[in-house]
Formats: C-alpha cells, structure tokens, sequence
C-alpha cells in the first residue's frame, strides 16, 4: 500500500515565497529542505537591501523552523532591523521588475494617519500544496493573499488591482 505524506507547512510556506517573487527576473530562490534554509539570491542590490528588512529571517512552526536569507549578489551586509513604518518606495523596490506587481502608494493626511498599499496583479496564482480538497492537490489564490503571509508583521495592506478590461 503507498504511503500518503503531506507537505510541511514550511514547504509550502517556500512555495507562497516563489510563487510571489519565482517571477521576478532578479531574484533565484533556492530551497534546502534538509538545513531548513530559503535562500533568496537578489541581483539588484537596492532590491536586496529592503526585502532584508520586509522580510523574516526565520519563520516558526510550532517547533520547527524555517530559515529566510536574502543573499544580494554584490555581497553586502545589510541591517536586517525590521523599520517601524513603511512606505510605497520600499515596495516599489523590492518589486521592481516582478511582473506579480501593479503599484505601491502611501497616504498620509493632518491627522497623522498613515496607511501603505501594496498592489498586485489580478492574477490567480497556483502551487502545489497537497490541498486534498483540490482535485490537483494545489491551492488557487491571489499574491495579495501570498504577501499578506510572507509579510505577515509588516504594516501594509496588500490588494490586488482591478481588472481592467
């Protein structure tokens, strides 16, 4: 009789990773299931300093943990101190060139309300995720739906564009 696995919430949690940055012609994603490590490898040396502050650096789930490094190509070192606020400018780097992405836009008004939009394409997006309640065994979603886990404790909200005909 076959033996049926399920993939581990931290390989499908790589998975949301390259399905929302494997497009981006500046960014090669590797995975090492057996060290527990996503490498990110950033070509664009802007592109690799913010996403070492947009994204985590290590992903827990439950006792296990998987480990997220940005690897940018010229070999800098960068701050990975997680910024207080965020802005449109440091989306629009981090996704310049990534075809998953429309437009970032920061609102601020008198009363101190500042709010970070980040939008994507309206695409549907689909990976395999062992889903038995798909035919496929894949998951259909939108990258808003994908940013908004990678992200998670990052102050933005993430939309998807309108469809324009």
């Amino acid at each position: 009789m076959a033996k049926m696995t399920l993939s581990p919430p931290w390989a499908i949690f790589y998975r949301e990773i390259q399905a929302l940055f494997g497009e981006d012609p500046e960014i090669h994603i590797v995975y090492d299931e057996e060290s527990g490590i996503v490498k990110i490898y950033v070509e664009n040396p802007e592109k690799a300093e913010v996403l070492v502050k947009l994204l985590p650096t290590k992903k827990m789930f439950g006792r296990v943990g998987l480990d997220i490094q940005v690897i940018p190509a010229d070999g800098g070192e960068y701050s990975t101190e997680v910024p207080e606020t965020v802005d449109a400018q440091m989306f629009e780097k981090a996704f310049s060139g990534n075809p998953a992405f429309s437009y970032a836009k920061t609102f601020r008004n008198i009363f101190q309300f500042e709010a970070t939009y980040v939008v994507f394409q309206p695409d549907v997006v689909q990976f395999f995720d062992d889903d038995i309640s798909d035919i496929n065994g894949i998951k259909s979603t939108l990258y808003e739906n994908l940013a908004r886990d990678v992200f998670e404790d990052i102050p933005a909200y993430f939309n998807t564009d309108l469809i324009r005909d």
